[in-house]
């Protein structure tokens, strides 16, 4: 999630979910009531009106596994990270990506240029290592997501992209979706193989897609240029993703709706559309160039978006495709793990406020010597979402047709209406609003499934009696499936017990009722993506942290052990940007991250930073850093 959005995603937050679902601020404050908020955590005296306090605690328990010392949480104009380690910038906006791409033009508007360019704000970073199935960690590719645009920062003379001319909205749709870049590490430093074979730009300008799934040749997807409803040109708002095990990238469409314009009045999806937040005024100036954003002249283009789309990068001629199996909403990324059965299984959230929390289980099961029968696994299966229970248990409620309320009655004709309005179905059943659920990731170390809910500012007081009524900072929520730790776990199962791994928040701050285990290092706010290294330790970047007056940035922990919540502060932001991406190499001796809008809040005319060139004459550059250690040994140590 991007904190651009933040005032237009306040105003969009309102009307999205009219239900009256219960919440999990409620459920939460009824578990500090009964089992207390950690468990296995001895700390925390920095919940405050909670009821729970521990003295005592044993210097040995406060012992983290990672070995580097915590950085300064100071914001400046460029990056920061820990010492012993470096972070070199690997490509940044406006980079060759594939072979005829020209040299990079600060100021220049020319979307030809940019559909062969590194496209703006990076976001998910996936690391595919070569040859494919192989787990080489100094050779492989680099998918990048290029979530959205900032035209005040690109080009001189502008305050928003509602702002931009039509040649300026060609580039900004040139500059979104996704970029493929082959690389390898030589004497300990990491390149961009030029010329490669794999390379390739995936954009909203002239990429088609296939749309697979139940969603596929549905009515509501049929457009003047694609009568079929299986088509579609482009992705929009890539945000976080996934890898899966047959060697593919899963990549989000997460704020969409921001897209699109005109009365949704005029057609025959004002139902669906409103639950998605789609308003007369687009966030740029595209629907005023071109049909296929206005949902007057296109009403059903919206339902296009909104899925995630499954990639090939060692296929530069595949096509793209968008599983519509998985859902319909603001997608934050989708992680895919293989169950002890061999069952195929997706974790995703709905970056929104008060929306859900969902997983998918394929029908068919994955086949670990042949990856072809493994490239359509994702078209057939039951997708389910959360609804959480006061007991620190939590079920999984199937989104079937005819099953429950998703009847005809409540005007869905088939499994396809369920999909595109995924949403609406998700309403009906119950599940558990959320505080902005975004990157949700099973630990293969311990088997458990972390989520990271960035904060709700909406939510009001005198909802719930609960300390964090208003949740301005975020937590992370540890779900624990049945059957034992690591491959033991049943992530197939209905039912899973939940508790909270930490409180973001100022500690010295009381209104905040901050938790984290006593000797934490340092604090955190708005939880955004993660990474998981291969000892199972937890790896948080944040998004919005800057309005607390620490700048965004990489966080570790311990998720089990004395350890647990003793977070430390790895890698710092500079002004203005976010920290999204984080992909280890399979070897856990390189952290690549993506630093995503420097300056924000600025402009191109005087930029807060000019990061990472520093020179007058440029414009600040979302860029993907790759971070080592010095000694070359594991990041985490």
């Amino acid at each position: 999630m991007n904190d651009k959005y933040e005032i237009i995603e306040d105003r969009d937050d309102i009307p999205s979910n009219p239900t009256n679902n219960p919440r999990i601020d409620d459920l939460i404050n009824a578990r500090f009531s009964r089992r207390g908020f950690f468990k296995g955590l001895m700390a925390t005296s920095a919940v405050v009106g909670a009821g729970i306090a521990t003295r005592g605690v044993a210097k040995a328990q406060s012992a983290s596994t990672l070995t580097f010392k915590s950085i300064p949480q100071k914001i400046t104009e460029t990056h920061a990270v820990a010492e012993g380690y470096q972070a070199d910038v690997l490509i940044r906006w406006g980079d060759k990506v594939v072979s005829d791409a020209p040299a990079f033009v600060p100021g220049q508007v020319d979307a030809t240029a940019q559909n062969k360019q590194f496209g703006y704000n990076c976001d998910y970073v996936g690391y595919m290592p070569l040859p494919v199935g192989s787990n080489s960690s100094d050779h492989g590719l680099l998918c990048i997501s290029h979530e959205y645009t900032n035209a005040e920062l690109m080009w001189p003379g502008l305050k928003d992209s509602m702002g931009a001319s039509q040649e300026q909205a060609l580039h900004e749709i040139a500059a979104h979706g996704h970029s493929i870049v082959e690389i390898k590490k030589t004497g300990g430093k990491w390149e961009i193989i030029e010329d490669s074979k794999y390379a390739r730009r995936i954009s909203a300008l002239d990429t088609e897609m296939a749309i697979t799934g139940p969603a596929a040749g549905h009515d509501r997807l049929k457009t003047s240029s694609d009568a079929s409803g299986t088509r579609v040109i482009g992705t929009l708002n890539n945000c976080a993703g996934g890898k899966t095990p047959w060697g593919t990238v899963l990549i989000s469409e997460e704020n969409f709706n921001g897209y699109f314009g005109g009365d949704i009045a005029k057609t025959s999806e004002e139902r669906n559309y409103k639950r998605l937040g789609i308003e007369p005024d687009s966030w740029y100036s595209w629907v005023k160039y071109f049909d296929r954003f206005n949902v007057e002249k296109e009403p059903n283009e919206p339902n296009k978006f909104g899925w995630m789309v499954e990639i090939d990068p060692y296929d530069p001629t595949s096509m793209p495709k968008k599983r519509t199996s998985l859902g319909r909403f603001k997608h934050e990324g989708a992680t895919v793990i293989i169950n002890k059965d061999n069952s195929v299984v997706a974790y995703s959230g709905d970056d929104q406020r008060f929306d859900y929390l969902y997983k998918f289980v394929a029908t068919n099961k994955y086949n670990p010597n042949d990856r072809a029968a493994n490239m359509d696994i994702l078209d057939d299966g039951t997708l389910y979402v959360a609804k959480f229970h006061e007991d620190g248990t939590l079920d999984w409620m199937p989104l079937i047709f005819g099953q429950g309320p998703l009847t005809t009655e409540n005007d869905f004709t088939s499994q396809a209406d369920i999909l595109i309005e995924t949403r609406r179905a998700a309403d009906l059943l119950g599940a558990t609003q959320m505080d902005r659920p975004e990157d949700v990731e099973p630990n293969p170390v311990n088997g458990k499934v972390y989520v990271m809910l960035t904060n709700n500012s909406k939510r009001k007081e005198g909802n719930a009696p609960n300390p964090r009524a208003a949740n301005p900072h975020g937590h992370v929520l540890e779900l624990t499936p049945p059957g034992g730790r690591g491959q033991d776990a049943d992530h197939t199962a209905d039912r899973f017990t939940w508790d909270i791994m930490l409180a973001a928040g100022n500690p010295s701050n009381a209104d905040d009722k901050a938790v984290y285990h006593p000797a934490a290092e340092s604090w955190l706010s708005c939880p955004d993506n993660m990474a998981i290294d291969h000892r199972g330790r937890l790896w948080i970047s944040s998004d919005g942290a800057q309005g607390s007056d620490i700048p965004d940035g990489m966080w570790a922990t311990d998720v089990d052990g004395p350890g647990r919540a003793l977070t430390k502060f790895f890698f710092a932001c500079p002004v203005g940007a976010e920290m999204c991406g984080p992909e280890f190499t399979p070897d856990g001796t390189t952290l690549f991250l993506a630093v995503q809008h420097p300056a924000d809040g600025s402009s191109y005319d005087a930029p807060s930073t000019r990061w990472p060139d520093f020179q007058a004459s440029l414009p600040p550059r979302p860029s993907v850093v790759a971070v080592t250690k010095s000694d070359g040994g594991e990041i985490a140590g």
